[in-house]
């Protein structure tokens, strides 16, 4: 039997009060009585605006605060973009569901030029390591630009700071309704996607039936498999969500492949490799792709990651 009123933790951008809003809509037409409600929580990512979140430091930049409401119990379930979600929980919490993906891809922004046929020098506008390494082992002549802020802040970038291009994941453009302004979408052979890319997450406190029961219709299996993978690949690897670690899972007739990347901030420096089983083996494929990139070179790389992150 569904709760009466269910109470739903996110952080207060525009992307994530779509997405809260979806998952809102969605207990409604299922639960026509419930009363669902939103709470808008700040976290420490959406506070420190003006620092690279590679330097802000530490694990959970979009999640802890909402955690904490949970664990107060001001709040029943919390809605997260995957790629925020760390692969350590508070104890008693965890993903419950993870939604089916959105286009997993990286998109560009420009003045109608191609990624290919950007000038030499280029000033393209990211926030994520990942895509700055990728993107630099194939156009070492790119100089990355930090943009930090909501969506259409980073779009707004592309003139105010002078840029030649900016990159966003496409999942939220489509949610926003922004796919006028995308010139490209990049392969993800050729940039490969954060972690959990384009999926969201629903957490909440696993040992609380009523909850789980309510919420379980949200889980996409194919989704949740491929996620699962990539994040067993970051879990040990020791990667938090702003080191330069990409992963992929696909699944097609039961199988699943998973691409991963390591990479040194420059690009200069990089292993990937891909590995493919069927689904149910997904934390253990992750696991496995993960311990054959470190062997590769990928341990060095991170450890002069995080040395320099230290340093800074």
């Amino acid at each position: 039997m569904p709760p009466k009123q269910l109470r739903i933790g996110t952080r207060a951008s525009q992307l994530a009060l779509w997405q809260a809003n979806w998952v809102r809509s969605e207990l409604e037409k299922r639960y026509p009585d419930m009363e669902v409600t939103i709470t808008k929580i700040k976290t420490i990512g959406d506070k420190i605006l003006d620092v690279p979140l590679a330097e802000v430091g530490g694990k959970g930049l979009f999640v802890k605060e909402i955690e904490e409401a949970m664990l107060r119990g001001e709040i029943d379930i919390a809605v997260h973009s995957m790629k925020d979600v760390p692969t350590y929980f508070p104890e008693g919490l965890g993903l419950h569901c993870i939604t089916e993906r959105e286009d997993p891809r990286d998109a560009v922004i420009s003045r109608n030029v191609r990624f290919a046929d950007l000038p030499q020098g280029a000033r393209i506008g990211t926030s994520a390591l990942r895509r700055q390494a990728q993107l630099l082992k194939i156009r070492p002549d790119l100089q990355m630009v930090m943009v930090r802020g909501n969506v259409e802040t980073r779009i707004r970038k592309l003139d105010e700071d002078n840029l030649d291009a900016v990159i966003l994941a496409a999942a939220g453009l489509k949610r926003l309704g922004f796919t006028d302004r995308v010139g490209e979408y990049l392969d993800v052979e050729l940039s490969i996607p954060a972690i959990g890319q384009g999926a969201l997450g629903i957490e909440c406190h696993l040992a609380d039936p009523v909850i789980t029961e309510t919420i379980a219709f949200f889980n996409h299996a194919d989704t949740s498999y491929a996620v699962r993978a990539e994040r067993a690949l970051l879990k040990r690897c020791e990667g938090g969500c702003q080191v330069p670690i990409a992963a992929h899972g696909t699944i097609r007739d039961g199988q699943l492949r998973l691409v991963g990347f390591i990479a040194a901030v420059d690009g200069q420096r990089s292993v990937r490799g891909e590995i493919n089983g069927p689904v149910a083996e997904c934390l253990q494929l992750g696991i496995r792709l993960a311990d054959q990139l470190l062997a590769e070179g990928g341990k060095e790389i991170l450890e002069e990651v995080y040395q320099r992150s230290i340093g800074e």
